[in-house]
């Protein structure tokens, strides 16, 4: 029987500290929690879920091999939003083909939030 996927529902971030990320995402993304324990926070973006957990690896270690882009309507003023409250730049805006722009910024944890300008998509 054929698996049929529904789309993305969750991203999920490891943190070293619950306490602060859970201030500085809900700055970053401008929502609260809705579900808010010691073991997982969880923010609804835009009818998407942003997860905190705790994480057990040094900041350091972490690796970029999956990007999740958050749908923003101006690249620049979305990046320099978040390198503003403390966010380091990891790929500068960059023009991806037609009138579609990425970046992407490192949190103070190490992890990486992909921000996308996509005027040709639409959920279904």
């Amino acid at each position: 029987m054929p698996t049929s996927i529904l789309g993305l529902r969750t991203t999920i971030y490891k943190v070293a500290d619950m306490n602060r990320a859970k201030a500085w995402y809900g700055q970053a993304f401008q929502v609260e929690p809705y579900f808010d324990e010691p073991f997982y926070t969880g923010f609804n973006v835009a009818g998407y879920e942003l997860g905190l957990i705790q994480g057990e690896k040094p900041d350091a270690a972490k690796t970029d091999n999956v990007l999740t882009y958050w749908g923003v309507e101006n690249i620049d003023e979305a990046v320099a939003e978040f390198l503003a409250l403390g966010a380091s730049e990891h790929e500068s805006p960059m023009n991806v083909g037609g009138e579609i722009m990425t970046a992407s910024v490192k949190d103070p944890w190490g992890n990486v939030i992909g921000l996308i300008y996509n005027p040709e998509f639409t959920l279904n």
